[in-house]
């Protein structure tokens, strides 16, 4: 293992890694947006035998999961010692402590990055550096697979307590990741179809009842997890017919490196 902080952004909470780790295999969110995600790599065709780094990888979880699906060789990457703590769990090697806008590799190691809801907690304006980074060490004609939290109108209280400091908006990311040197193949809002219910949660309920600062992947009775994963399960089969939507709650890209 590899040990190299240089922390120029906010930690997630501590405590979030907890809440993710009893819930990212069968909360409702991530189940519809691993398969969102799925639908989107299965067409891609990057080979088994790819090196992949997982630029801000939490748990590792993800790691775990994309190495068993495609073969991928993961390197999980992530700021904080809690959440590597995890992946060890999970028998992942390679793991590196380390800040994805000083990345500790070399110039064109990996075949492809994928960076799932990191950049939202760099301040406005430092994703920059952080793609600059994914440009550098992917290599010509690799791709990049980048998801972040979308629209300032949909920062929550969860937001508060996660430490996200950013949205984006479609133009804001592709003109970003265009900059750092990729050529972007697909975008999408993802998250769309609960957008309403988004809204009024946010922007009135929380607002109202004046809501703390809390984890937003509590566990629901099993009823309403079946019921707010199908939209999800409806957006994934209408990305993987080529389809997107015009606006969400989450962002996805797909890049290659120039």
């Amino acid at each position: 293992m590899l040990w190299r902080v240089q922390p120029n952004y906010k930690f997630m909470n501590p405590a979030e890694f907890d809440n993710i780790a009893r819930s990212e295999r069968d909360f409702w969110w991530y189940r519809g947006m691993r398969k969102i995600l799925y639908r989107l790599l299965d067409s891609r065709k990057i080979p088994a035998s790819a090196s992949v780094l997982e630029a801000g990888c939490g748990t590792g979880y993800m790691s775990k999961l994309l190495a068993e699906r495609y073969g991928w060789r993961m390197t999980p990457l992530d700021l904080v010692r809690e959440g590597l703590e995890y992946a060890r769990g999970y028998g992942l090697g390679e793991l590196v402590q380390g800040d994805i806008s000083a990345l500790p590799f070399r110039g064109g190691a990996f075949d492809a990055v994928v960076s799932l809801d990191v950049i939202v907690h760099l301040p406005r304006g430092a994703e920059g550096a952080a793609l600059a980074e994914f440009a550098r060490v992917t290599k010509p004609g690799g791709i990049l697979v980048l998801r972040a939290s979308a629209l300032d109108a949909l920062h929550s209280r969860h937001s508060d307590f996660a430490r996200e400091q950013q949205r984006f908006t479609r133009k804001r990311l592709v003109n970003a990741v265009e900059a750092a040197g990729f050529a972007v193949e697909r975008v999408t809002y993802l998250n769309s179809l609960l957008l309403p219910a988004a809204l009024f949660k946010f922007r009135l309920w929380e607002p109202f009842t004046r809501a703390p600062a809390a984890s937003g992947v509590a566990p629901v009775p099993r009823w309403l997890d079946r019921l707010l994963y199908l939209p999800l399960r409806a957006e994934a089969a209408w990305v993987a017919r080529g389809g997107s939507f015009p606006l969400g709650q989450s962002l996805v890209l797909i890049a290659r490196r120039r």
